[in-house]
């Protein structure tokens, strides 16, 4: 879709072409009613900086969207389809996909919540790096990283619905 076509979106409309890229109201709303963007890098800088981070609240109901890193989403919704093809890439021989499952189930039992991590252009071992790295953080800096995450994840698909 071309960017003068999702300006002119009704307001539904929008909102369902955006529910994929990220499962949190507040983010798809307020880019919603920001409308009219100029250019493609307006609406991705705005999606990305100019929307208030989310909350735990608005995290916990986003990443319900989200499968284990290295498993694959199930079912016919675009939100896993998105999510498989961002996964794609990942190379999961026996070993790295063992090694990716003890990573979530030591993220998981630290976090009390599924490891997010944009897979889109990493390869297994930086996935697996930044689990390690993460699993040092605090809980606020982890939720910081995790918002952020969320964020290049829901700006990559914005980006991916947009022609150029």
């Amino acid at each position: 879709m071309h960017l003068d076509a999702f300006n002119e979106l009704s307001a539904a409309e929008a909102e369902a072409l955006l529910r994929p890229c990220v499962d949190a109201d507040r983010w798809i709303h307020e880019l919603i009613s920001a409308r009219p963007f100029a250019t493609r890098d307006e609406l991705t800088s705005y999606a990305m900086n100019g929307i208030a981070p989310f909350d735990p609240q608005e995290l916990d109901a986003a990443l319900a969207q989200h499968p284990r890193i290295g498993e694959r989403a199930e079912g016919q919704s675009k939100e896993a389809d998105l999510s498989r093809g961002e996964q794609a890439s990942l190379n999961l021989d026996d070993d790295a996909a063992a090694r990716l499952k003890v990573a979530n189930r030591n993220y998981e039992q630290r976090f009390d919540r599924v490891f997010l991590i944009r897979a889109a252009g990493r390869s297994t071992e930086e996935i697996l790096a930044e689990c390690e790295r993460r699993l040092d953080n605090d809980e606020a800096t982890e939720l910081a990283e995790v918002a952020t995450q969320l964020r290049e994840i829901a700006v990559l698909r914005l980006n991916d619905l947009l022609t150029k």
